[in-house]
């Protein structure tokens, strides 16, 4: 079992090796690909490159330690495990707590949410849609014709109901203003105005650049599937933390056997 559990470290750790490989090559390639690259792939470069740098080294310490059987890249390789175990627990924690808050409300008999502000958590609305990412995100929106691939011609009741809530918030005005469909993303105010006095009806645009982006739904809206993904995020740390939890313990083994083994090289007031 003893040299099993090296084994096993090292098999593991050539893995996340070449993943590590991998993304830190997409990212260095969304970096120089200029004319291929969209905004929102770019959006992932930096992330990429931290988490691809970081697995890097902490693979890199465990092929080390379980290679050469030195304990001291395997203490530094564990040290590190159990600071992303806690920093898995934390985030994880985290993501609980900035998305219990705010729902899209339903309209009864239209098949569309309309999004408010409401109560949703603090942090997301300050960080996640402050005026500097906001304006990353509507690129984003309109790069990819976002809005474009909703069919033009639907008969207003049909086009809410196949409406996503994203699509529902920044690809329409609210269904409050009381604008005239003419189809998926043109509108037309009524001579006498916007049914209610509300600052969504007076941002709609029908230029297919503007639309809602900036409306107050659209950025509800885009909380509300932010809060959605972080929740299936919280169940996938969940996962990876039962998964580093192993590998730490079998890490923990590896280090027991270099020690027994003698394969470590002793200094003075080292490890015994």
């Amino acid at each position: 079992m003893a040299r099993a559990s090296n084994i096993i470290i090292t098999i593991l750790n050539l893995l996340t090796l070449a993943l590590a490989i991998l993304a830190i090559g997409f990212s260095v390639w969304l970096q120089f690909h200029h004319g291929g690259s969209s905004l929102c792939q770019k959006v992932l470069q930096k992330p990429l490159l931290y988490v691809g740098l970081g697995l890097f080294v902490v693979s890199l310490l465990g092929l080390i330690g379980s290679c050469c059987r030195l304990s001291f890249f395997m203490w530094t390789y564990l040290a590190l495990l159990f600071v992303m175990i806690v920093g898995l627990i934390c985030f994880t924690v985290f993501t609980i707590i900035v998305t219990n808050k705010g729902v899209g409300k339903a309209l009864s008999n239209k098949g569309v949410n309309d999004h408010r502000f409401g109560d949703y958590s603090g942090w997301l609305k300050k960080y996640v849609v402050n005026a500097e990412k906001w304006e990353e995100v509507k690129s984003c929106l309109v790069d990819i014709q976002f809005c474009q691939h909703i069919a033009a011609g639907k008969h207003p009741e049909f086009y809410q109901k196949g409406l996503s809530p994203v699509q529902s918030g920044c690809c329409k005005p609210p269904t409050y203003c009381g604008f005239q469909f003419q189809n998926a993303t043109y509108w037309i105010m009524p001579k006498t105005g916007p049914a209610v006095p509300d600052s969504d009806c007076r941002t709609w645009s029908n230029d297919q650049t503007q639309l809602c982006f900036d409306c107050q739904s659209c950025k509800t809206a885009f909380l509300d599937n932010i809060k959605k993904e972080w929740r299936t995020l919280a169940i996938i740390n969940t996962c990876i933390l039962v998964f580093v939890v192993i590998i730490y313990s079998i890490g923990c083994c590896a280090l027991r056997n270099n020690r027994r083994s003698g394969g470590y090289t002793k200094h003075r007031g080292g490890y015994a």
